[in-house]
C-alpha cells in the first residue's frame, strides 16, 4: 500500500532559532507566528534541540515556588537550568526527536506518541532541517474523502493483495469507517482483509461482515501461505 508521507503534510517554511537566540526573542517568535514550539539549529541547519511553550513557562512557574531545593534527578536539574536560561541553547530540550520526509504519517504519529511530543522537525539525508510536522498536520489524513478510501481498499487490499475478483467483496465507507461484506474462501483471507484495510490511510475503523467457506485458522502459517496467499503479501498484511 502507498501510505502518505510526512513530506506531503509538513510545513517547509520553518520558524527556527539558533543556540544564541535570546530568551525574549524566542518568546516573540512563538507569539508572532502563533506557534507552540520551534527547532533550534546550528550554522549548518542541523537540528540541535526543540523549544516548546512549556520550556518558556518554567520561569513563570518558578515565581510561585516555595523555596530553593537542590535538584536530585537529571530531569529536575534540567528543569532548574531552564528556569535560569537566557538563550535558546540553554532553553531547548535535547536530543531532538526528528523524522524524515519519506517516513509515513503512521510512523510519525507513533514517534510523537512514544516520545510525548507535539511536533517533529523533519530532516533530510544529511540531517538538515527541511520542515516541521505537528499533531494537527498528521490528523489531516483523517480528512481523506470516503470515496478515495473505498477505492484503495477495493483495488489495493482486495484485488492486489488478496487477488480477489474486483466485485467479490462489497466495500462501503462512511465517515472513514470501512464496511466489508461478502464471502471469501478461507478465514485467513478474512483476517488479512480486515487488518490490511485498517492500515489504509484515513481509515477510522473496519466493520467486518465477511464470511468464509473454510476455517484454516488451526493450520500452520506456512500451510496457509502455500494455499494461495503470496508470502510477501501475507507478512505485510499482518
Amino acid at each position: 500500500m502507498k501510505h502518505r508521507k510526512v513530506g506531503s503534510v509538513m510545513t517547509d517554511d520553518v520558524v527556527r532559532a539558533t543556540p544564541v537566540t535570546p530568551f525574549k526573542n524566542v518568546a516573540a517568535l512563538l507569539a508572532a507566528h502563533r506557534i507552540s514550539g520551534l527547532p533550534v539549529v546550528d550554522d549548518d541547519e542541523k537540528v540541535l534541540g526543540v523549544i516548546s511553550e512549556t520550556d518558556l513557562m518554567a520561569r513563570q512557574a518558578e515565581q510561585f515556588g516555595t523555596g530553593h531545593r537542590l535538584p536530585l534527578t537529571r530531569t529536575a536539574r534540567r528543569s532548574a537550568a531552564k528556569v535560569r536560561a537566557r538563550t535558546a541553547g540553554e532553553l531547548m530540550s535535547t536530543p531532538a526527536v526528528t523524522v524524515r520526509a519519506e517516513d509515513s504519517i503512521a510512523q510519525a504519529a507513533r514517534t510523537m506518541v512514544k516520545n510525548r511530543v507535539e511536533r517533529l522537525p523533519v530532516i533530510d539525508e544529511e540531517d538538515r532541517l527541511v520542515g516541521i510536522v505537528t499533531r494537527r498536520d498528521l490528523l489531516e489524513v483523517f480528512l481523506r474523502p470516503d470515496d478515495d478510501i473505498r477505492a484503495e481498499v477495493a483495488d489495493e487490499v482486495l484485488v492486489r493483495i488478496l487477488g480477489l475478483p474486483p466485485r467479490a467483496v462489497t466495500v462501503s465507507v462512511t465517515a472513514g469507517v470501512v464496511t466489508l461484506e461478502g464471502k471469501l474462501e478461507r478465514s485467513s483471507e478474512v483476517l488479512v482483509a480486515v487488518r490490511t484495510a485498517g492500515q489504509v490511510d484515513g481509515v477510522v475503523a473496519v466493520v467486518n461482515h465477511l464470511t468464509h467457506r473454510l476455517d484454516d485458522t488451526r493450520q500452520r502459517p506456512e500451510d496457509v501461505t502455500l494455499q494461495g496467499l503470496s508470502g510477501d503479501h501475507w507478512i505485510r498484511g499482518l
